[in-house]
């Protein structure tokens, strides 16, 4: 299984929409196990974030008007990107690792981005 990343927004009726992945999209956030292995893990914590360790524990909702907070939580960690490939478990080599979280770190930003263009938020599940 894997963690998908998508733009939800808030109905009329109050109710979450969950929207397409537009053509040319991914919604891959990583493996399952990146719940623990590097979204929740020691260093990404140590970092300062807050949003994606939620993962460890849950599946995680970013309110429309927490996705700005949520941004710079992303860019936090591509700034940070050598210590997270560094402190977390590689599933083949390191490049592959590095490439992997660049991968779906730009997904999860992307996401986020759709999401703050409509007004919307973000889901990860």
């Amino acid at each position: 299984m894997s963690l998908s990343v998508d733009v939800y927004v808030v109905g009329a009726d109050g109710q979450r929409n969950v929207q397409d992945v537009p053509d040319g999209c991914s919604d891959s956030a990583g493996f399952e196990s990146w719940r623990t292995q590097v979204w929740g893990a020691d260093v990404v914590r140590s970092l300062g974030a807050v949003f994606l360790p939620v993962l460890a524990e849950a599946d995680l909702q970013v309110e429309p008007e927490q996705v700005p907070a949520f941004l710079r939580e992303c860019l936090l960690l591509r700034g940070n990107l050598e210590s997270i490939v560094g402190g977390t478990e590689p599933v083949r080599t390191i490049e592959e690792h590095r490439e992997a979280i660049t991968e779906r770190l730009a997904i999860i930003e992307d996401t986020a981005k759709r999401a703050k263009a409509l007004g919307g938020g973000v889901l990860i599940w």
